[in-house]
């Protein structure tokens, strides 16, 4: 398998494992401080890395220097973990993982500042026609809402989020040594955990962990597990293997593997026009994803 090919397997897998944080999250996001929760994801999921970086390629001398680099990308995240549980207080599961697939269009646009990163005209249009499909979703096929620009507290909270998440990626590429994927996730996340405690010591202390809801567990250990300690590893490895914008697309499957969830969950799917803006993010993601010869 070419390591391009790598690269998207990793993030078919990771678009996947993402989706199922947004309806486990609108579950808990309203017992739990955002920053306890994610405090407590990030020191579960590092354990977890850690685990396995002692299991496989161990850490060498080199990965340790300029630790510098473990604390932008895991400032990058954890800002993002916490908008996003912020967000989903009052934004619904699909609306949420719409506001996520605006990611590519801005991953592009760092991709080019921080890596100068080119995009071609087809790839354009594929960004494009998913930030369409996405403002689609986000504005519930209301035409009088979009024109309004009505956009929810919770969908604006968690764009801002995103922001973050779409700086992260070209950055990992711009930071990375040559230290292997899961060396440099277990500094992300020692390095971000340590800044959630900073900022949300409080909450943390504060949290009566004994009293949380079942659904609070399930959430803390599913995004810790799956969705942060696997997400971490797939994202970073398909960072060094395809461009910023490439790696974003597969963002554009993740409403279709929300509604699936919310299925899964008894929530029931959304309304039929809705329907219409997720098609357009899929067909977004096939344009992306055809080869293209895109210099670095």
């Amino acid at each position: 398998m070419t390591p391009g090919a790598q690269g998207h397997l990793a993030m078919l897998t990771f678009s996947a494992l993402v989706a199922g944080s947004f309806s486990l999250g609108s579950m808990s996001a309203n017992m739990i401080s955002p920053a306890a929760l994610n405090t407590a994801r990030f020191v579960i999921a590092a354990i977890v890395i850690a685990v396995a970086v002692i299991a496989t390629t161990g850490v060498k001398r080199e990965a340790t220097e300029a630790p510098w680099r473990y604390f932008i990308l895991g400032g990058l995240f954890a800002v993002y973990f916490v908008l996003m549980f912020e967000g989903l207080k009052t934004a619904k599961p699909v609306s949420a993982a719409a506001v996520f697939t605006l990611t590519p269009v801005i991953a592009a646009g760092f991709g080019w500042l921080v890596l100068r990163q080119t995009t071609t005209p087809r790839m354009a249009l594929a960004l494009a026609v998913g930030a369409t499909g996405a403002l689609w979703v986000i504005f519930r096929a209301d035409f009088a809402a979009l024109r309004s620009f009505e956009v929810g507290r919770g969908e604006a909270v968690y764009f801002i989020g995103c922001v973050s998440h779409a700086l992260y990626t070209p950055m990992v590429r711009k930071l990375n040594r040559g230290e292997p994927a899961v060396v440099f996730t277990l500094g992300t996340l020692l390095a971000g955990g340590s800044l959630l405690f900073v900022y949300g010591w409080r909450d943390l202390l504060g949290t009566d962990w004994l009293a949380l809801p079942a659904i609070v567990w399930i959430t803390i250990f599913y995004v810790a597990v799956a969705a942060s300690s696997a997400t971490f590893v797939l994202l970073q490895f398909a960072s060094l293997r395809l461009p910023s914008a490439k790696v974003m697309a597969y963002t554009y499957l993740t409403p279709t593997w929300v509604i699936l969830w919310e299925i899964a969950l008894g929530k029931g799917a959304p309304p039929p026009l809705v329907l219409g803006g997720i098609s357009l993010t899929i067909l977004a993601l096939y344009l992306l994803l055809r080869d293209d010869a895109v210099p670095a």
